[in-house]
């Protein structure tokens, strides 16, 4: 039988893995589709593949379809957040030489304090702080100045944001090109196995449960087709709770590691899909519980999702807050959720939108399809974020 072919675009990163797996293990082809995986070298050439129809649809950062839509680095372009494909996985990491100056000055790299982690960076720093990024629209930069913002009571001016594809960080950290870098993994692990930096803190001490990568499509492109984004959505949906499943992790990251996919050892990928780090080229290693995550929930596009991104970018880029965070609301479509994930047996939340960093334990709830677990969901510093507030 034929199938329909369908572009999806991507970075080499651990959490393109609902896409990959989709196509790898049949998901897409059982939904009539051939995907057609195509990487690109950085998250601008991604953003112009689909914008320009280089792609149908990409692995995109939380924040680039509201920043596409809101304009930011770009022409305006509308782009739907169909569903969420992966819910943190960024690593911030920092050179040997600050690595050596925080632990002279007593931090213990235990990955799980981001106040004394922020702290002890901010005490060690000997000029400008140059720190990389994968793209100024991610969740790993909202997270990064969230975080040091708290800290610090204000953005220090010393703070110097670096734009580095994800590929690049380790090496760029090798160079001296940057002090620190927050990227997604495997890329921070692959800055330690180079022996140029030692990892300090996961995203996931910042927001336990940010939402990091979604699937996204051109607006125009779901409303003139429903039928290729519904069957991407739910090869992808199905892919997700495939990789929930703790005994698929192993031939997960046999399947990542190959050279068209992310191209790193399965043994590094394993750190990351199990939470099990190498922190220090000395060998020191942690655990670091709910690393990243991909089922149950998280595809859920909450639309408070959104409108938290939005805010932000809205904060930083002198936007009007109540324009932005409409849009915002907009770009995650939980409608497109419902409508083609519902059928196929995806668990619907009651609601579109919640409070964000409500939650400081897992919340279990009773519903008419069963059991359904609300993540933990808070912000370091305790702060939530009410969508029903201006």
């Amino acid at each position: 039988m034929s199938r329909l072919p369908l572009t999806a675009g991507f970075i080499p990163l651990t959490d393109a893995a609902p896409l990959i797996i989709a196509r790898e293990m049949g998901f897409a082809a059982a939904e009539g589709l051939d995907l057609i995986l195509r990487p690109a070298p950085s998250w601008s050439r991604l953003r112009d593949d689909l914008a320009f129809g280089q792609v149908d649809a990409a692995h995109l950062l939380s924040p680039m379809p509201v920043a596409m839509t809101l304009g930011l680095g770009s022409v305006p372009l509308a782009v739907d957040v169909a569903q969420v494909m992966s819910v943190c996985g960024e690593m911030i990491g920092v050179s040997r030489a600050i690595a050596d100056r925080m632990r002279a000055n007593g931090h213990d790299f235990a990955l799980d304090d981001p106040r004394s982690a922020g702290k002890a960076l901010l005490a060690s720093v000997r000029g400008p702080l140059r720190i990389g990024v994968p793209f100024p629209f991610s969740m790993h930069t909202e997270l990064l100045f969230y975080w040091i913002e708290t800290i610090a009571g204000m953005i220090p001016p010393e703070l110097d944001i670096h734009t580095v594809p994800p590929p690049r960080m380790a090496e760029a950290l090798a160079a001296g090109e940057i002090d620190a870098f927050s990227v997604g993994e495997p890329w921070g692990s692959i800055a330690v196995e180079l022996g140029a930096g030692e990892l300090l803190l996961p995203g996931s001490a910042i927001w336990s449960h940010a939402p990091d990568k979604v699937l996204a499509f051109r607006h125009e492109s779901v409303q003139a087709d429903s039928d290729l984004p519904a069957r991407l959505m739910r090869a992808v949906w199905r892919a997700g709770a495939w990789l929930a499943d703790p005994g698929n992790l192993l031939p997960a990251a046999e399947i990542l590691a190959a050279p068209h996919h992310v191209g790193v050892r399965a043994d590094i990928l394993e750190r990351s899909l199990f939470g099990r780090f190498v922190i220090a080229p000395s060998g020191e290693t942690r655990v670091v519980r709910q690393f990243l995550d991909f089922g149950g929930l998280t595809p859920f596009p909450w639309r408070s999702q959104g409108e938290w991104i939005a805010a932000r970018l809205a904060r930083r880029h002198g936007l009007d807050p109540v324009m932005a965070r409409k849009i915002g609301r907009e770009v995650f479509r939980s409608d497109l959720y419902r409508r083609y994930l519902g059928p196929a047996g995806a668990q619907m939340p009651g609601a579109s939108a919640k409070v964000e960093g409500a939650l400081d334990e897992t919340l279990e709830l009773h519903t008419g399809q069963g059991k359904m677990s609300l993540a933990r969901n808070r912000f370091f510093d305790g702060r939530v974020f009410d969508p029903d507030l201006p």
